[in-house]
């Protein structure tokens, strides 16, 4: 696909491009034709960003700031399970390494992305987009459960929509987005049935792309399903 509404030769930035959808973000992106770089980041990048490490999201922006402006960015890292713990199904399995093992990448990390990165945006055409997930709606939870990545999405949301107001002041034509991949064949969603009932991560990455090309300054700070589709805070 091409992305009509960035200008030829546009330049974008990966974050968490190791991952599924990442990987394949990175990967849609070099095929379009309009497209002039694409920078991958993530723990074993040059320079590194790790989104539980503070000082490397500072250090990682400070070096690319000299590159020129970005004109998209998309921030596809996100924990859900690890290798010491799984979403918790109800109170009695909440504990605090767990909340903030999870907040620190779902959370933490993006809040100092938006702190960072935004100023890296293009002044007349810049988006930068956060993963978020459907389960992160407070008004859209009817399951329960998964207390950790429910809430750390749910704050991501509000990160994405307070930035956003405040990022419009000075740059008004910046998109701040946050944005609902669905179920996709990743790491991620494969102890949940991921690659049964999950979509290819290639499909994703051009569905979320799709989202991203058909939204101005007037819908920064929102929250949108991969189909386009608005989501309830």
């Amino acid at each position: 696909m091409q992305m009509q509404s960035f200008p030829s030769g546009y330049r974008a930035l990966v974050i968490g491009a190791s991952g599924g959808i990442g990987a394949a973000l990175v990967a849609a992106l070099r095929e379009d034709p309009r497209c002039a770089q694409v920078v991958e980041l993530g723990r074993a990048t040059q320079p590194a960003l790790d989104l539980a490490e503070p000082a490397s999201i500072e250090r990682a922006a400070a070096e690319l700031a000299g590159q020129g402006a970005f004109q998209l960015i998309v921030n596809a890292a996100g924990v859900l399970h690890g290798e010491s713990f799984m979403p918790e199904k109800r109170l009695a399995d909440l504990n605090p390494a767990q909340l903030l093992a999870t907040f620190q990448v779902n959370t933490f990390g993006p809040a100092l992305l938006l702190r960072y990165f935004c100023g890296l945006l293009d002044r007349q055409r810049g988006v930068l987009a956060m993963l978020s997930a459907k389960v992160g709606s407070i008004g859209d939870n009817r399951l329960g459960g998964w207390y950790s990545y429910r809430a750390s999405k749910a704050a991501l949301n509000m990160l994405i929509k307070t930035a956003a107001i405040e990022v419009r002041r000075s740059q008004p034509n910046a998109v701040l987005l946050a944005l609902h991949p669905g179920t996709v064949n990743s790491a991620l969603s494969q102890p949940f049935r991921g690659a049964e009932i999950g979509r290819p991560a290639a499909v994703a990455a051009h569905d979320l792309l799709r989202v991203i090309d058909s939204l101005g300054p007037e819908a920064s700070g929102s929250f949108h399903a991969y189909d386009g589709q608005p989501l309830p805070w």
